[in-house]
């Protein structure tokens, strides 16, 4: 990936079935458990799991609350997953983007490469990388626990 890009790409391997992995990037309550940097603040979910579906994100953080939100455009379970992704309230980006997942059996569970694409600046794409690769490995340790 170019430093300059608008685009971001993560490959991660989760220890876990693509059905599994797939129900923890849309499930609500597994959300809640692993879609924050910050593992003690507080998330609400709520998920309309179609195409055409919305779903938001309430994260806690130092002054308040943001929310990222959007809108479904393919969810083909357990093999691939795209959406909008906005923020609302306070959060400096007013670009929506789009976030395409797709997971696949690999050794060791479920390979995810996820692809973001859209942000108005590098800085956005910089933010949203650290972010991204944080609530990554938090899912891996979720899904550890089973």
């Amino acid at each position: 990936m170019s430093r300059n890009s608008t685009s971001l790409h993560l490959l991660s391997t989760i220890p876990a079935t693509p059905d599994q992995v797939f129900g923890a990037w849309t499930g609500r309550k597994k959300m809640e458990r692993w879609t924050h940097p910050d593992p003690n603040a507080g998330v609400e979910v709520d998920v309309d799991l179609r195409v055409g579906g919305r779903y938001s994100i309430c994260l806690e953080v130092e002054d308040g609350h943001v929310t990222a939100h959007g809108t479904y455009r393919e969810v083909d379970p357990p093999r691939r997953l795209v959406y909008t992704w906005s923020w609302k309230e306070p959060h400096p980006m007013r670009a929506e983007t789009l976030v395409t997942l797709e997971f696949a059996r690999a050794e060791g569970g479920t390979e995810i490469r996820l692809s973001h694409d859209g942000f108005p600046t590098v800085d956005d794409r910089e933010g949203h990388e650290v972010g991204w690769n944080i609530c990554l490995e938090r899912l891996v340790d979720l899904m550890s626990e089973r």
